[in-house]
């Protein structure tokens, strides 16, 4: 077991995290502002980057590295399409593009996927941590600013369940992190990986933005 890994990843990240966090599109969602336009367009360019790591996990579901966090609880793909049907409509795959962000995004994950599968290990950390702890408060982030009905759908993308399930899943997988058989050399490789998906982020949410304007935001 190794006890660095996740602080390492908390810590060399802490800075790109904020500078994501702060970016206009991202400034637009956590207040409330998305227009239902750009929140579509935001889940249909995450659904690829979702299906390249999802994939990439269960091709490797028993590599030494990554089986301690492997859990397919935590997938997302599924709910993005289900939120997607809500939202936008049958028609989402074909009416919403995919920017040249995500596909710079999907073309890393699936280079690690065949020459360094234990790299994965960081995107998982920033995609689905990210979404256990943030998910809760962006559920009702977008239902209020996109006016949905509590019952009525367009919020899988943050449900794991209760707030005791979801508490056991971010548990599970900060214990799993532990478990990561990483010396420091392959511990530097994934802080490294991890702060190169920050980085394929605020491009990310940098050409949201632009794709999304004047559409981006709603009326305070």
């Amino acid at each position: 077991m190794n006890g660095d890994l996740g602080a390492r990843l908390r810590t060399d990240t802490h800075a790109l995290h904020v500078q994501a966090e702060h970016r206009p599109f991202m400034q637009a969602l956590l207040r409330a502002r998305l227009s239902t336009h750009a929140y579509c367009l935001l889940l249909r360019n995450l659904h690829p980057i979702y299906i390249a790591l999802e994939s990439a996990l269960l091709a490797h579901a028993a590599h030494p590295m990554l089986a301690p966090i492997f859990n397919p609880a935590l997938h997302r793909a599924r709910a993005i399409e289900r939120d997607l049907q809500t939202l936008h409509g049958p028609d989402w795959a074909s009416s919403l593009p995919r920017l040249a962000s995500c596909k710079s995004y999907t073309e890393r994950l699936d280079l690690l996927r065949h020459t360094c599968p234990h790299a994965l290990a960081a995107h998982a950390y920033v995609r689905f941590l990210g979404d256990l702890s943030g998910g809760q408060l962006l559920k009702r982030i977008v239902r209020d600013g996109l006016q949905l009905a509590p019952e009525g759908g367009g919020t899988h993308f943050y449900d794991f369940g209760d707030t005791a399930q979801t508490a056991l899943l971010t548990r599970a997988f900060r214990t799993g992190l532990l478990g990561i058989p990483a010396d420091k050399t392959l511990i530097d490789e994934i802080v490294a990986e991890a702060r190169h998906a920050y980085g394929l982020h605020l491009d990310l949410f940098d050409q949201l933005a632009a794709a999304s304007t004047p559409q981006v935001f709603n009326e305070p």
